[in-house]
């Protein structure tokens, strides 16, 4: 039977999470057919041999891309929006898991009486995978029932702490994704820009209306080591880097200029400044004076005390030395 729901489970090294991802899309109770489209990206532990054990068990529902080699997220997503065979997407990612056996039915509901609606989000919750402590996500903008998308482009450039609408907890049509990638596919493949979340919702929002479920269906996985929260400062910076240049390039080419998004660029200039500080990185902070430039919005104030420090090594050194005895003075407090 073809699918009308493609979800998509992109994994790579999780194999203590994915059949927990996995159950959570087998147990929908959904009106439609669907698919799992899983996106194996070359794991080095059991991850694979768990996948294959599920669509030997479910073989008419789960398929697996595995791939000879590791494509990286982007590739590895798009790639999986390709295969799938639905005319609405969902995802969930190999470490996060849904909580409601009606999210796919809720959604599509939505989307089959609503042919204006490109993309449907519900809320979510922060799971802890260290202590089990579940709580919920901070409030977000935009929390009608239906917006108009560009309405929301702004806030989707500038999103920073909570993403305005969390694509795993989304279900969005494919055939607008799909003919960007089949036309013009740099804004979604460009490496450079290291997400993939971003311009699909911003594609989204620019090409219809918005929907918004306030229920939880989405247990969202927190306390490890990903791409967009790394304890590495030099890994941190690339990816604020790139996130933020994907920004400016939208805020660009849809001629997006306000006062929040000027002061959103030079928050990120002060946000790459503090990760090179902590790097103790030279490059990183010519970079970073490479991004100001480029995005032509001047610095905040405090910026200049950073950059002050980061010309002169022995100082630089000196202040990193301070900061430690703060950083541990605060914890022997606490």
């Amino acid at each position: 039977m073809q699918p009308v729901i493609s979800v998509i489970v992109c994994t790579f090294n999780q194999q203590d999470t994915i059949g927990r991802t996995l159950d959570s899309v087998l147990m929908q109770q959904c009106h439609v057919p669907i698919e799992i489209v899983i996106g194996e990206d070359c794991s080095t532990d059991q991850t694979l041999t768990i996948c294959q054990d599920y669509v030997q068990r479910y073989p008419d529902i789960i398929r697996i891309l595995a791939n000879e080699h590791n494509k990286g997220v982007v590739d590895n997503y798009f790639d999986c929006i390709l295969a799938c065979r639905g005319e609405y997407i969902a995802d969930c990612a190999g470490d996060d898991f849904w909580t409601d056996p009606l999210k796919l039915e809720k959604e599509v509901s939505i989307m089959e009486r609503h042919p204006e609606v490109t993309l449907v989000h519900t809320n979510w919750n922060c799971y802890n995978e260290h202590t089990g402590k579940i709580r919920r996500s901070p409030q977000k903008p935009f929390e009608a029932p239906f917006t108009i998308g560009k309405e929301m482009l702004e806030a989707i450039i500038i999103q920073t702490k909570v993403p305005v609408i969390h694509l795993c907890t989304s279900l969005y049509r494919k055939s607008i994704i799909r003919k960007v990638l089949l036309t013009d596919d740099s804004l979604l493949r460009n490496k450079e820009y290291g997400c993939e979340d971003l311009q699909i919702c911003f594609l989204m929002a620019l090409r219809g209306t918005i929907a918004y479920l306030p229920e939880v269906t989405l247990n969202y996985s927190q306390g490890g080591e990903t791409i967009s929260n790394s304890a590495n400062q030099l890994k941190q910076f690339h990816f604020t880097l790139r996130v933020s240049n994907l920004s400016w390039l939208l805020a660009q080419r849809h001629h997006i200029h306000t006062h929040a998004t000027e002061q959103y660029f030079r928050q990120r200039i002060f946000v790459l400044a503090m990760h090179a500080f902590r790097a103790h990185e030279p490059h990183l902070r010519d970079k970073a004076l490479e991004a100001e430039q480029a995005w032509q919005c001047g610095r905040p104030p405090r910026s200049n005390v950073l950059f002050y420090i980061m010309r002169h090594n022995t100082l630089w050194r000196l202040a990193l030395q301070v900061r430690k005895v703060v950083i541990y003075a605060k914890r022997a407090l606490w």
